[in-house]
């Protein structure tokens, strides 16, 4: 990348004011800009030779010429960082290229928001930087959305000869189908497939000597995909089990109860939504983030949620904490901690917090200890590979505050994991072990591990 800065700088000189220039008109050479607004000019036919030389398509060797010189004039934090190696060279281009739209001014917001969080795992970094790029630019994201409305539609993938017998990709009686629509639409079709996936389900024919009619889920979804196909019988199905029902408790009851066929409920959505006071009020214009959808416009997630029956819960502080007096950490507990937490808190991991993680105490549980030992000031969400790992292989790790976990590896490794991403702690050693820590900031911290 710096080899293609250098070679960017030497070709700025304008072509068309050398000697003798051929006019442009003329098919004579000039300079272009490729990078967004602010970067300068580069000679056009100095991208041939340079790919020449680098083996490389001239398009590559045009797109990384513009994501470098995006870096060092447009994100000049975010290219130190890169020049001294805490963000990888994919990520930091990826982020030029998201931000290239953006004028020199509104870039500066993404700048500081992802150098901030140059050592978070790429996913995040990235998930940073999208949020961002609409958050500078609302009215240019709002234009985006409209331009994408009209850019939707239902396309059949068209099988290319062979492909009916092929070994390796074949598919003989299998067809996709690739939809685009928007986001709310999407959600509520996704939806409509799993309730019609557990009616398909409950109500199968399956023979326990054979396990003939069994399916996997997402078996049950292609079918419930493909009932959808014809409206009619998808109706005349779901009207069906309707009609047992209502039939059966009509009649009078004659015997032993007799299983009914199942039409299961709509499932029940939980949207956590987070963003500033004054977005959610209108003061200001900005972006929510909302559940694993990514960061939306405040009237996106209006979309999301009309024509659907909405139970409004209070907001869950969580600057606050809650605790109870068992081993294993409640519902409530865990909801707490995986929304302040967002990923699990191994170290670097990319694993988003979900319902499915471990939930470790970083303070063991004493059966003979005192009350309250259970909560999220006391929970370290993890994968199931992660807390093997921290309880088989000697890894030492202390919740110092809601959301922040000290870690020291097997090795004398140092880490302060934070809702922000980790931070590289120096571990200092004595003659009893581990004595304190020198935090990146040079604030030496003591710990007296007898008073502890």
């Amino acid at each position: 990348m710096l080899l293609t800065v250098r070679w960017c700088d030497l070709n700025s000189v304008d072509p068309q004011a050398q000697p003798e220039a051929v006019p442009v008109k003329y098919g004579g050479e000039q300079l272009v800009v490729v990078g967004g607004d602010g970067t300068p000019g580069v000679a056009e036919f100095a991208f041939a030779e340079y790919a020449i030389a680098r083996s490389a398509h001239v398009n590559a060797i045009r797109s990384e010429a513009a994501d470098a010189l995006d870096l060092r004039h447009r994100l000049p934090n975010l290219y130190a960082a890169l020049l001294g190696l805490d963000v990888e060279v994919w990520v930091a281009r990826k982020i030029a290229s998201m931000s290239r739209r953006l004028s020199r001014e509104q870039v500066g917001l993404v700048d500081v928001a992802v150098t901030e969080a140059v050592h978070e795992s790429p996913g995040r970094l990235l998930a940073i930087a999208e949020a961002k790029v609409i958050e500078a630019d609302v009215e240019g994201y709002r234009e985006k959305v409209r331009k994408d409305a009209a850019r939707t539609g239902v396309w059949l993938q068209r099988k290319k000869p062979g492909g009916l017998v092929d070994e390796v990709m074949g598919e003989a009686d299998f067809q996709g189908v690739t939809v685009r629509i928007p986001t709310a639409s999407a959600v509520q079709l996704d939806a409509t497939v799993e309730d019609l996936a557990d009616a398909l389900a409950a109500n199968a024919e399956v023979d326990p000597a054979t396990g003939a009619g069994v399916k996997t889920r997402d078996e049950w979804r292609a079918e419930a995909m493909a009932l959808l196909a014809d409206p009619h019988a998808a109706a005349a199905f779901l009207d069906s089990l309707d009609a047992t029902h209502q039939a059966t408790d009509d009649a009078e009851p004659a015997g032993p109860p007799v299983p009914l066929p199942t039409r299961t409920k709509r499932h029940q959505a939980v949207l956590h939504v987070f963003c500033h006071l004054d977005v959610l009020t209108g003061q200001v214009p900005g972006v929510a983030r909302a559940g694993d959808l990514g960061p939306l416009l405040m009237e996106q997630v209006a979309e999301l949620l009309k024509h659907r029956e909405i139970t409004l819960v209070p907001v869950i502080d969580l600057n606050t904490t809650h605790s109870v007096n068992s081993y294993e950490h409640p519902t409530k507990v865990k909801q707490r901690t995986l929304l302040r937490t967002v990923y699990e808190v191994f170290p670097h991991s990319g694993s988003r917090a979900t319902r499915r993680l471990d939930h470790d105490h970083p303070s063991p549980y004493d059966k003979t200890g005192p009350p309250g030992q259970t909560g999220d000031h006391n929970d370290a969400p993890l994968t199931r590979y992660t807390h093997r790992a921290k309880t088989h292989a000697s890894y030492q790790v202390r919740q110092l505050a809601l959301g922040v976990y000290r870690w020291v590896t097997p090795h004398g490794l140092g880490r302060l994991v934070t809702p922000r991403g980790p931070r590289t702690i120096e571990i200092i050693h004595g003659d009893r072990g581990v004595v304190g820590e020198i935090y990146p900031h040079q604030l030496q911290v003591h710990i007296d591990y007898d008073a502890a």
